[in-house]
């Protein structure tokens, strides 16, 4: 049972410990440990998640579906840690301008619901997730933050863009921080200039389309076909489709429907942020992943790079087969680890003012 005050159970500096559920590749995990908080454990449906998860962060992976856990699996792993750090993206499906049937509607937020179902029967000291900026116009959200506010909880959110933190990438997502011990709020960087996607990626070996390099089987560039290579030769930086001659157009990209859907089969630029890592990253006529210069998309480690994955993190074991598709989806889906990590120091930011000094005052909480 937990006192009523909780900072007095952690006014001296005890143990603060994270769980991830819906841990992905780790990118969360990664950066909340990069600010100095320790990951105990991943939770995940994804048996890839595994290797990638606890050969870069430490933590232990658990194969789990969120439904089957209980409060008594989260007081587990968090151990007799002084504050528990419950993080983590649910998933959501795709936001959509189609009607949809009130089961689907409703099916969407799920994982959203199992989240709030553990918050709510463990009471950790921190809540922080990392979701789709759309989630913040839905009921579900209202459903969940005042949830969280009634539970004791002082609640903070707002939607970031990743190219504040130096992630290349026109990105915008949901960050929500909430804590039983007082205001916490996001710390944001000084502003700087637009991160350049040349600064990133440029410094890897060439390869061609279909090639991957000797060194690092992550560089490799998925194949193209012979039209889409004349339609890649085509393609102009910051282009579109529209740039092609006639005769290299998408018969869809013809008919009247077609005509608004430019951001399709581009290329880069090297002056400017890439835009958002999908799971299909990989593919040139999957959105604007055409790699700037060479006739190719970009490989599956300049998307882990651009969504700011460290050069050395490992997603496969030594002489494991490259699946674009398996690897796309952990890329894609990751939460930047630079976003994690500014997550992280946020929270050990508002630890140490506690500690300190108790809770901030509005006039204070600018120096958090």
């Amino acid at each position: 049972m937990h006192v009523t005050n909780p900072a007095a159970e952690m006014a001296d500096g005890g143990l603060t410990t994270v769980v991830d559920l819906f841990c992905g590749a780790g990118g969360l995990a990664y950066g909340l440990k990069q600010a100095g908080l320790s990951v105990a454990a991943g939770i995940d449906l994804d048996p890839s998640c595994k290797y990638p998860l606890e050969t870069n962060t430490g933590a232990k992976f658990e194969c789990r579906d969120v439904s089957g856990i209980t409060a008594q699996d989260l007081q587990q792993w968090f151990g007799g840690a002084s504050v528990r750090v419950l993080a983590g993206c649910a998933p959501c499906q795709p936001f959509s301008t189609y009607s949809q049937s009130r089961k689907s509607i409703d099916n969407r937020w799920t994982l959203l619901r199992e989240f709030q179902r553990l918050a709510l029967a463990t009471l950790p000291e921190i809540v922080t997730m990392e979701n789709v900026r759309g989630l913040a116009k839905q009921e579900i959200w209202t459903e969940f933050t005042t949830a969280l506010k009634d539970a004791g909880y002082h609640v903070f959110w707002r939607e970031v863009d990743c190219t504040t933190f130096n992630i290349p990438q026109s990105r915008h997502r949901l960050v929500l921080l909430a804590s039983r011990f007082g205001r916490i709020t996001l710390q944001m960087p000084e502003k700087a200039s637009e991160p350049k996607l040349e600064d990133f990626i440029k410094n890897l070996p060439p390869i061609s389309a279909g090639e991957a390099s000797a060194d690092d089987p992550l560089h490799a560039s998925a194949s193209l076909s012979p039209l889409n290579m004349r339609r890649m030769k085509a393609s102009k930086p910051g282009g579109t489709w529209r740039d092609w001659p006639k005769r290299l157009r998408a018969k869809c990209h013809t008919r009247k429907t077609g005509k608004t859907y430019p951001a399709v089969y581009g290329r880069m630029e090297w002056d400017k942020p890439a835009p958002t890592m999908t799971t299909q990253c990989y593919g040139f006529g999957n959105g604007r992943f055409g790699h700037p210069s060479q006739n190719r998309a970009i490989s599956l480690r300049e998307a882990a790079l651009i969504q700011s994955f460290p050069p050395n993190y490992v997603f496969l074991k030594e002489g494991e087969v490259v699946s674009f598709a398996r690897l796309g989806r952990l890329i894609g889906n990751a939460v930047p680890p630079k976003l994690g990590e500014a997550i992280g120091h946020s929270i050990c930011a508002h630890l140490e003012y506690i500690r300190g000094y108790g809770e901030p005052s509005k006039g204070q909480l600018s120096l958090l």
